[in-house]
């Protein structure tokens, strides 16, 4: 369903899913009547996403059918997303850029007793549960489009190596079988969807942890025009010139400031030994930003099969004036987005910061939909509730931003009168 809205002055196309049984139409599992039943499931847990199973699925009937779809063979997480994937793809055909986040978090599910079959260990080993990798399409107001893709794994054991043993067994151990290997196939996620959307300009945004040689060449060897990558430098790397990378970007004049808020922050644990995991105080930053192009160098342990060396555009924004005792904030962002002007520039830091938009999905699927909560006894009907839940949340962001961008605009956008009236009818007309 197309629908123009206008928010503030500009006009806003967005393709408006009215409710996840219409996202869902499209799902195929083989057999019609699973088909059925996962709209009947979406559409029970978007009216109660932070309830549980049984409460949101109101009859024992009604909870069977749901635990049987759940631990069905036919049902995959694939088959969930499919047709939510592709009404994804309708919403970014409407845009001219969107910013694809892709990133890590885990899924909790420690039990006092009996633990999830499959489960497995998180940091240690009396904490079992999975990780979570999304990738997540928003476009440049941070309104969240769906998603294009998601991973789901376990660790089957903890490492018992030291940390020298850890970084030699990293280096001798081929991509294809790290765990970082989630961002090459969220760079694929988001190929895929520049593919079927031509016309609008993809950026695969990662954090630090999506800072891997192989993703800069797994970049360059794709040859689609609309697609790009922006990760955050997390490490060291050398230029084609043997000289530190960021030392490389210093050297370049200033070429515009910029000022951010910044907000108050308390160490999970501790004291963190990065500055990214200490606590701080809120402030005011300014920042100067500088750009360079750069000749990446092949790291030295990489595999000798990938390019010698790879061209980025990076642009550094640095804190001055920092406070005393404060860490000064340092941004320096890896992409092969444009850096000719001062919009361009712009734009890299505005992508950037709207990456942080998928910490706000991770928050909603947690603490919206409990997602790890759902007392399901086996990993697989978890990665299957999970694909549900993971489109429950995104569709919780998807009305608060409408509600917050556009509250003169009529509920019926987004719901449908059966769902409008009932909120109505408890509330009570006129009710203060």
């Amino acid at each position: 369903m197309r629908r123009t809205l206008e928010a503030g002055g500009t006009e806003v196309r967005l393709m408006v899913a009215v409710d996840l049984g219409g996202e869902l139409q499209a799902v195929q599992f083989g057999d019609e009547r699973l088909s059925k039943r996962a709209i009947q499931i979406a559409e029970r847990l978007q009216q109660s996403p932070n309830a549980s199973i049984p409460a949101a699925m109101g009859t024992k009937n009604e909870l069977d059918a749901c635990y049987e779809f759940f631990d069905n063979p036919k049902v995959t997480q694939q088959k969930i997303l499919q047709p939510h994937i592709e009404a994804t793809y309708r919403r970014i055909e409407q845009t001219d850029s969107v910013v694809c986040a892709q990133d890590t978090s885990e899924i909790d599910l420690t039990r006092p007793k009996q633990q999830v079959q499959g489960a497995g260990p998180m940091d240690c080993e009396s904490r079992r549960g999975a990780f979570f990798h999304p990738v997540v399409a928003f476009n440049l107001d941070g309104v969240a489009l769906g998603l294009l893709g998601q991973k789901t794994y376990v660790r089957e054991t903890l490492s018992t190596l030291t940390p020298s043993q850890k970084t030699d067994q990293r280096r001798r151990t081929p991509i294809e079988e790290k765990e970082s290997i989630r961002w090459l196939e969220g760079l694929t996620m988001t190929h895929q969807a520049a593919l079927a959307c031509p016309e609008t300009i993809c950026v695969c945004v990662g954090d630090s942890e999506a800072d891997i040689y192989e993703l800069f060449v797994a970049k360059s060897q794709i040859a689609t025009s609309n697609l790009h990558i922006l990760v955050r430098a997390g490490q060291n790397r050398n230029t084609t010139d043997r000289e530190d990378w960021k030392d490389q970007v210093r050297r370049s004049p200033v070429v515009g400031e910029q000022v951010v808020n910044l907000r108050a922050r308390t160490a999970k644990v501790g004291i963190g030994k990065s500055a990214r995991s200490r606590s701080r105080e809120a402030r005011t930053a300014q920042l100067e930003i500088r750009t360079a192009v750069v000749d990446v160098a092949r790291p030295i342990h990489a595999s000798k099969d990938l390019l010698a060396s790879g061209r980025v555009n990076v642009v550094l924004c640095e804190e001055v004036n920092v406070p005393e005792g404060e860490d000064p904030i340092c941004w320096m962002l890896v992409t092969t987005l444009p850096i000719d002007t001062e919009q361009d520039v712009q734009r890299v830091i505005r992508c950037y910061c709207i990456r942080w938009q998928i910490e706000v999905f991770f928050k909603t699927l947690k603490s919206g939909c409990r997602i790890e909560h759902r007392r399901f006894e086996e990993i697989d009907r978890i990665k299957n509730a999970l694909a549900m839940y993971a489109i429950v949340a995104w569709r919780l962001m998807y009305i608060c931003h409408m509600g917050r961008s556009c509250p003169d605009v009529g509920c019926e956008i987004i719901f449908e009168p059966s769902e409008w009236k009932s909120v109505y009818a408890i509330l009570g007309a006129g009710n203060p």
